[in-house]
């Protein structure tokens, strides 16, 4: 039976993307992993060599603007076979699923609660791929051909990139 392993990351919604990303940056002390400010997102890590984001800010697009697609609650599994195993357990539930992806760095499934708050259910792979980043997976796939389609990445987006500005 498979199980969640530990809370992975949180996402927030921002107003004011570089107000959060000082914050949670030079107040808190997090580490910025990878950011695309262009596209209004910031991936911050307490232990960055060991999880590559534990929170996710995205700017909103437009004023007022709530995106559900980063509010969120994402959990790790140990294994590949866990996420299709709790993908099969979800869809015979009548969950609605929202989709599955690779980041290069994870495998997940994104579903909605019983009261549509966004959950990420993910396995880490060893590989290094620069975020935001996601390419629709199909779970059923063996797991060989899932994690060759993951690491094809690392080469193709190029690594994590850090802090694209200085925090303010």
């Amino acid at each position: 039976m498979p199980e969640i392993s530990g809370l992975g990351h949180v996402g927030l919604f921002c107003n004011d993307l570089p107000k959060m990303r000082s914050f949670y940056a030079r107040i808190l002390g997090l580490t910025i992993s990878d950011e695309d400010m262009a596209r209004g997102i910031c991936f911050l890590s307490a232990a960055p060599d060991a999880e590559h984001h534990e929170l996710a800010l995205v700017q909103a697009k437009e004023p007022g603007q709530k995106t559900h697609n980063v509010q969120q609650v994402s959990f790790k599994v140990k294994t590949l076979d866990d996420v299709r195993a709790f993908y099969h357990r979800l869809q015979q539930e009548g969950m609605k699923i929202d989709r599955t992806v690779t980041h290069g760095i994870a495998c997940s499934v994104y579903f909605y609660d019983p009261e549509d708050n966004r959950v990420e259910l993910y396995y880490t792979t060893p590989y290094k791929v620069r975020q935001p980043f996601g390419e629709h997976i199909d779970l059923d796939e063996p797991d060989a051909k899932l994690l060759a389609f993951a690491q094809s990445f690392e080469e193709k987006k190029g690594p994590p990139r850090g802090a694209q500005q200085p925090v303010a």
